[in-house]
């Protein structure tokens, strides 16, 4: 037992640290600590105060499901805690009736399509001095234009531009690119750079428990942040209630066509009958009497189909009143006031401590301190 003991306190021994001799050799390279964070502090404030300022808009919806899923609202609110969604795979019942469930919103705003859609919308800019004007352009040329970058992104994409410019010297004049049209099949390559800056500006968020929609958008500039999701929260509105009333609107305007056709036949039997009254008031051939009889019959069918077709028109404006979405705005968009970002003091203080872990790493490395702490002693290694 006393020999056991022995090789434990042994082991012990090789294995403990020896935290005393770690602080004083810390200690001996305080300078070194002296230099780097001051150092490092300073590179961080540069790096942070290049940084531009950006800001946050949030608007929240609540879109009014489908009529056809409001029996089972209760169950699939159940199950969709446990990830489940029974109206997709519920065929008629639920929600199966409708592509274009809540979910694929973010998916339906990350298409091209739709980020494209967002090229012409006009935006302001208020006057950063007291000379200067108000301004209006499109939020293409405002991506294009008054992005504010970093000086580094600059230095790093002169190379770049200089290899761009003087290989265009050499190229054939073709027609510019800022002429044509907003083509979602073929995108320039600016244009392509530009839908990809809005979708990481544009995000969307919906909560798969209460079917909430989120938008979030985020700029440099306070206005256009605000401007931006409200036309965002607009044009996802109208591409929801376009989608929904889809096919209920074709067969409105199939009724509506099939009425006007059905009003005119009418009109032209009611007309007939009454120039035939007109001209034989005093009917007394029995022939006169049959043709009476069948211009009656032919004005009544007429009729009847006429308060047939106008009652089905009357259902197909109901059912697209009926299946137009209504959409409860939870919060909506305002000018914020507060910038969101960048957090310039968590910045330093990352740095300063990943200076800080950098420089005791090497301190311990270079006075042999290391090796313990990783229990990668002399002793351990011959035993292995």
């Amino acid at each position: 037992m006393s020999e056991e003991n022995k090789n434990i306190t042994k082991e012990e021994k090789e294995t403990s640290f020896d935290f005393k001799k770690i602080w004083f050799d810390l200690l001996k390279h305080k300078k070194l600590f002296y230099k780097v964070l001051p150092i490092a502090f300073v590179l961080a404030a540069i790096y942070a105060l290049s940084l531009p300022n950006y800001y946050n808009c949030t608007v929240k919806l609540s879109p009014e499901l489908s009529t056809s899923s409001r029996g089972s609202s209760g169950l699939a609110a159940l199950a969709s805690n446990f990830g489940l969604n029974l109206g997709r795979s519920s065929g008629t019942a639920g929600m199966g009736t409708e592509a274009l469930f809540p979910t694929l919103y973010p998916d339906l705003m990350n298409s091209t399509d739709f980020k494209t859609s967002l090229f012409p919308v006009m935006i302001t800019l208020e006057p950063k001095t007291k000379g200067d004007s108000i301004r209006h352009m499109t939020y293409y040329d405002y991506l294009k234009t008054e992005q504010k970058s970093p000086w580094w992104s600059s230095v790093v994409g002169a190379p770049k531009k200089f290899i761009g410019f003087i290989t265009s010297l050499f190229k054939e004049k073709k027609e510019e690119e800022a002429e044509k049209p907003f083509d979602p099949f073929r995108l320039t390559k600016e244009q392509t750079a530009i839908a990809k800056a809005i979708n990481g500006k544009v995000v969307c968020e919906v909560d798969k428990k209460t079917m909430v929609i989120t938008i979030s958008v985020t700029d440099q500039n306070p206005l256009v942040c605000a401007t931006i999701a409200d036309s965002v929260k607009t044009r996802l509105q109208d591409f929801i209630t376009d989608y929904r009333t889809s096919k209920v609107r074709v067969d409105l305007e199939y009724n509506k066509k099939i009425f006007a056709e059905t009003k005119e036949r009418y009109e032209e039997a009611r007309q007939r009958y009454s120039e035939y009254m007109d001209a034989n008031h005093n009917i007394i051939l029995y022939t006169q009497r049959q043709k009476q009889t069948d211009l009656e019959n032919e004005l009544q069918l007429q009729y009847n189909a006429y308060l047939q077709v106008a009652s089905a028109l009357q259902a197909a404006e109901a059912k697209v009143q009926e299946e137009t979405p209504a959409f409860t705005t939870l919060q909506r968009a305002t000018v914020p006031i507060v910038k969101a970002g960048p957090s310039r003091a968590k910045i330093c203080l990352i740095w300063l401590f990943l200076a800080f872990l950098g420089t005791t790493v090497y301190v311990l490395y270079k006075e042999g301190d290391l090796k313990s702490l990783l229990g990668m002693g002399e002793n351990g290694q011959d035993e292995d």
